[in-house]
């Protein structure tokens, strides 16, 4: 029995220890297991680098967006929303104050516009963006900022009038030079490093003059991410910038999505049918009168122009005069002629080189004062007017147009996009008459397009820039597009080239470390308040479904007209129901 009773317990003990040795593997394993897991989330938590998109989210202006490292804040653009506004957008998450830097991809307001506003509330870090753009900005912010201080001047008056509140400009000259003293120009190609872990290179993207898509490189711990902003992506075969430079390599891009749905038309030569324009014009003895933007469009006519002047292109009227009302246009214009010559295309380069100046010619006239202005109408002399603003909007051209308008002699000529609801697209679209300061004023003159004008690269060439890249970046963040055009473009890459594309709503952060979404938002809808409705309010209502009603009528009386005639007014009906549809 003792002998059972021993081995009993020595079975029972060795069973024991082997129970405590496997206990012990499984208790290491484990610890392991939660110790590694510890040790990644403790990497995960270090990461301190994160994206936060803030503006141009489903939308097209306000670009802006917020890179987080190691306690340093950085912006990318800082711009301006501009025309309708449909999504509220997030504030910047951080007190002006605290921002380090602020990387800039070109001048455009919709790019640097807020950026005084910055200054107004504390900003004290550097702006970086190419020379050009710095150039640009001085004239571009300043003038702003003009019309921001004559808006609340002219706002003032009627306040002070109705004893309402005082309104108070977004920011005045002194804040716009604030943001240029802040301005640090960069060359392109130039590795800039702009803090301690964070460094950036400027490319020629071929929008604008100066500008550029930048690449972020920043380096936490052992691990360094990129990061490339496209900006905007220029067109092609554009009559004086480079083409769009391509970038190798990124972890993540930021690309725009303008026209990510829609295909320019097939190129052709604008610069013969400029010319054609002057002919048909001046043989009626009328004038060419160009609603254009002051920075970019109105160099490129001037470009063109030159090289209809050189090339005799407008017959039997040698010597016709141009001129240029815009002080905007004229000074970029400047700015343009002082440029580094490797900040155009190569035709651009080698008329320099043999000393020809490629924006000036015979009878270019330059109108400063408003007086001048006012006397280009009273020369009866065929004439080209250049004129801004491109859409019409405000500025000299309203002038111009009102003497113009009406003659059947003139011409009137868009050069650039115009969106719906402003008057340049009221007059593209075919209204037989408009109101100008007061009057009613009927157009009789010709009314043209000229082709391939956008400033931006269609969805083929947003494919092609993104096709540079050798690697397949770890996302592609789709921005600066309205709805349909920036979900279309997300789609497009996903589904027919494999990407990994996403189109972030304003406020929507990334872990650009880890690479993870930290917060994904929806986008909230700007909705306008119902209003109350009187009895005034109704006799318009009603006014309302008559005029309707008589559209209607008149429609059906046009059956039996050519096709064209019959598109064009259907087209301008839809674009009619789009601008009032809530």
């Amino acid at each position: 029995m003792k002998e059972i009773a021993f081995k009993f317990i020595e079975t029972s003990f060795g069973l024991f220890k082997k129970f405590c040795m496997c206990y012990n593997k499984t208790q290491m394993v484990l610890f392991r297991y939660i110790s590694a897991k510890s040790d990644k989330t403790a990497i995960e938590r270090k990461s301190n680098l994160k994206i936060t998109f803030l503006g141009a989210t489903h939308e097209v202006t306000g670009s802006c967006t917020l890179i987080e490292t190691n306690g340093k804040n950085i912006l990318v653009d800082c711009g301006m929303e501009q025309g309708a506004d449909i999504f509220i957008n997030q504030e910047i998450p951080v007190n002006s104050a605290h921002i380090d830097c602020v990387l800039l991809t070109h001048a455009h307001i919709d790019h640097s516009g807020n950026i005084p506003i910055l200054c107004k509330d504390g900003f004290k870090g550097k702006v970086y963006a190419t020379e050009e753009t710095v150039n640009l900005c001085k004239i571009m912010l300043l003038d702003s900022a003009h019309i921001q201080e004559f808006e609340a001047e002219w706002r003032n008056r009627k306040a002070q009038r109705s004893g309402s509140t005082l309104y108070e400009p977004l920011y005045t000259t002194q804040d716009a030079m604030c943001a240029v003293s802040a301005m640090y120009p960069c060359r392109y190609g130039e590795t800039r490093q702009v803090l301690e872990n964070v460094t950036v290179r400027f490319s020629d993207i071929g929008h604008l003059l100066g500008s550029a898509c930048i690449e972020v490189s920043i380096t936490e711990g052992d691990i360094t991410k990129k990061i490339v902003f496209s900006g905007d992506v220029g067109n092609k075969n554009k009559p004086f910038l480079n083409p769009p430079t391509k970038i190798n390599k990124t972890d993540y891009l930021v690309v725009e999505s303008t026209y990510g749905n829609r295909l320019h038309e097939p190129f052709q030569d604008a610069t013969p049918i400029l010319a054609e324009c002057f002919q048909r014009a001046f043989d009626r003895g009328g004038n060419v009168v160009i609603p254009s933007f002051a920075v970019g469009r109105t160099q490129e006519i001037l470009y063109m122009i030159r090289h209809i002047k050189d090339e005799g292109m407008v017959k039997g009227h040698n010597g016709f005069p141009v001129y240029v009302d815009s002080p905007l246009a004229n000074e970029a214009t400047s700015i343009f002629l002082q440029s580094d010559p490797m900040s155009f295309n190569e035709s651009v380069r080698e008329l320099v080189s043999k000393g020809v100046n490629p924006l000036v010619f015979p009878d270019l006239k330059i109108s400063v004062s408003s007086d001048e202005s006012k006397a280009i109408n009273d020369d009866k002399t065929p004439k080209v007017i250049i004129s801004a603003s491109g859409m019409c909007e405000a500025g000299r051209i309203r002038h111009h147009l009102k003497h113009n308008l009406w003659r059947s002699e003139s011409l009137i000529l868009f050069v650039g996009y115009q969106a719906g609801g402003t008057l340049g697209r009221i007059i593209l679209d075919g209204a037989r008459e408009v109101k100008l300061f007061g009057e009613t004023i009927a157009i009789e003159a010709e009314v043209a397009q000229m082709p391939g004008s956008s400033g931006h690269a269609d969805k083929e060439g947003l494919l092609d820039w993104i096709g540079g890249f050798e690697n397949k970046p770890a996302y592609i963040f789709v921005n600066h597009g309205d709805e349909e055009a920036c979900e279309a473009f997300t789609k497009t890459l996903r589904e027919e080239y494999g990407q990994n594309a996403f189109a972030p709503y304003s406020g929507t952060s990334f872990d650009l470390q880890n690479g993870r979404f930290i917060e994904e938002t929806e986008g909230i809808r700007i909705t306008k308040p119902a209003r109350k409705r009187d009895a005034r309010a109704t006799q318009v209502f009603g006014r309302l479904i008559a005029a309707c009603e008589k559209l209607l009528h008149t429609a059906k009386r046009c059956e039996g007209l050519p096709n064209k005639d019959l598109a064009r007014f259907a087209d301008q009906v839809d674009q009619l129901a789009d601008k009032w549809d809530r």
